[in-house]
């Protein structure tokens, strides 16, 4: 393995935007969820007139899409991310939305019948079932609870506040009162592997509210120590935990009377 400094230094210089991994290969891996949720997604959009993607990242996930809705919108809200989303789906048609964090959805009640997210910041129920048509569904995979700790806990010491946050059951209720019926609800735990400590660098750089104050020099001795932890043991392990959720947007009052 090479030497510490060059890992880091590495892993300090790559380029962290957009939502792909593929930097990893090789020098981590993450066990998939059962459901494979880009299979279930790739059999979804041919057969929806209009769908919305949520949190898009980069346009990864959809920009491996064989077929796409007849009407594809994505929403994204970090500018770099949109920038890249555009390059990758705009020549496929896609209209790529850029969003501010916290604020409503820029589209009329029941635009879309269908609504997707693959790990979204922070899933707005009432603004999902305002943009679902009458019967349309919501497909997503959402980052569960007190995902990948180990790793996050090494670095900011024990969270066991935050180890209830994203509770699928506490989701499940808030969808069920912005007027959605759960259809599927599963959980999964997979296993991850660093095997070099410019993984774990390059990790916690693209997903940085992990840890939302690393820096190589702040952390300097722990990262040694997680480097010679690897060294010796192979890799650093943890979990990540997954929860795949479908729903359908029950009908509303004014079409019930």
């Amino acid at each position: 393995m090479r030497a510490f400094q060059e890992l880091v230094d590495e892993a300090a210089a790559a380029d962290v935007s957009g939502w792909s991994f593929d930097w990893l290969d090789g020098r981590a891996t993450e066990q998939r969820p059962p459901w494979r949720y880009s299979r279930l997604l790739a059999a979804r959009l041919p057969h929806s007139p209009s769908a919305l993607d949520i949190d898009t990242g980069g346009g990864e996930v959809i920009a491996e899409m064989p077929q796409l809705a007849s009407r594809m919108v994505v929403t994204e809200g970090w500018p770099p991310n949109v920038e890249r989303a555009r390059v990758l789906l705009q020549p496929r048609g896609v209209a790529v939305v850029a969003v501010e964090p916290g604020r409503s959805l820029p589209f009329a009640d029941a635009s879309f019948s269908l609504v997707t997210s693959r790990h979204p910041v922070r899933p707005d129920w009432s603004e999902i079932a305002r943009v679902l048509r009458d019967g349309g569904s919501y497909l997503a995979q959402h980052v569960g609870p007190a995902s990948a700790f180990e790793l996050i806990e090494y670095f900011r010491g024990p969270l066991p506040h935050e180890r209830f946050a994203r509770d699928p059951h506490r989701g499940v209720a808030a969808a069920r009162r912005a007027g959605l019926e759960i259809v599927e609800l599963r959980t999964a735990r997979c296993r991850m592997e660093f095997f070099d400590i410019g993984a774990v660098v390059y990790t916690l750089r693209k997903c940085a509210w992990w840890v939302p104050d690393f820096a190589v020099e702040w952390h300097r001795a722990r990262l040694e120590r997680l480097d010679a932890h690897i060294r010796t043991h192979g890799a650093f392990v943890a979990h990540s935990t997954r929860i795949l959720i479908e729903a359908s947007r029950a009908p509303r009052r004014e079409a019930q009377q």
